[in-house]
């Protein structure tokens, strides 16, 4: 696997998956390793898929200085990737809690950025978090047979404060569209994909100023896509859509019958929706 240094020393790795123009893709988890990303549902066909491990997770070294797991630190890790590519502008894709990292990455490099998929982001660098309030709604839609009033009374409990192993194993349906085969070993994959010392540190006091990072995306010329999933509650759909309007040139895209992880729960039209916005703006 390829290999670079980044600005502190820090070795970093990626892989690349496919062929065609190149698409860098950031992980989520906060601080999960790549591989959780798979295909995209089959966007590799289309694109070659640059899927950074980010400091500290998957292949890449841990740093010297913990306190550079905070995601405004990592933002010279991506910069530091485009400079390895020799990429003059790049696509990015960014899942999850890295949304928070391709935001920060966007408004100090607005300039290096062609177009931009959030896949339901997060987004408390902008100041807009989901509420309990409304990962408690977006759960309740799946309520109704024994599998998920099971998982919705879990999920409440943990946002209640019994943050356990056991009650997100309860829960755990509720982050996909189906609870299948492919969902289920997904989620088992997780529990030795992240790493929580990181995951912790990545939301540090002090990591950004939300009203300066709004200003500076509105300088941002390049379209950004943010796709939500209908059943996710981490964005909600209307959410989502105050997170598209943060951006000059942002679309919104709820995909149905979708939770947090899309490309898992209608690959072929995730991959159809991402190619097509990369290659149109559309």
């Amino acid at each position: 696997m390829p290999i670079f240094t980044t600005y502190d020393g820090t070795e970093l790795v990626y892989r690349t998956l496919g062929e065609g123009p190149p698409l860098v893709c950031l992980p989520g988890g906060a601080m999960r390793a790549s591989r959780y990303l798979g295909d995209l549902g089959g966007l590799a066909a289309g694109r070659t898929l640059i899927l950074l491990d980010l400091r500290g997770t998957g292949d890449s070294a841990m740093p010297a200085d913990e306190s550079t797991y905070r995601v405004d630190h990592e933002v010279a890790d991506v910069e530091a990737l485009r400079v390895h590519l020799g990429l003059e502008r790049m696509d990015v894709l960014a899942h999850s809690a890295a949304g928070n990292l391709a935001m920060l990455y966007a408004a100090a490099h607005p300039q290096r950025l062609g177009r931009t998929v959030l896949v339901t982001p997060t987004a408390w660098v902008l100041d807009l978090v989901s509420t309990a309030e409304d990962r408690l709604a977006a759960a309740r839609l799946r309520a109704g047979t024994e599998l998920y009033d099971t998982a919705v009374e879990a999920y409440g409990r943990i946002l209640g404060g019994a943050d356990t192993a056991e009650e997100w194993d309860r829960a755990a349906p509720l982050f996909y569209g189906r609870w299948d085969d492919v969902a289920q070993a997904h989620d088992a994959a997780g529990e030795h994909e992240q790493n929580e010392k990181a995951a912790a540190a990545y939301v540090g006091p002090g990591a950004c100023d939300p009203a300066a990072v709004r200003e500076a995306l509105r300088q941002l010329a390049g379209e950004v896509l943010v796709l939500a999933g209908a059943l996710d509650g981490n964005p909600p759909p209307g959410l989502a859509e105050r997170i598209a309007a943060a951006f000059p040139a942002g679309i919104l895209d709820v995909r149905p019958g979708a939770a947090h992880f899309p490309w898992l729960d209608d690959p072929d039209g995730f991959a159809e929706r991402v190619e097509r916005f990369l290659a149109t703006g559309a």
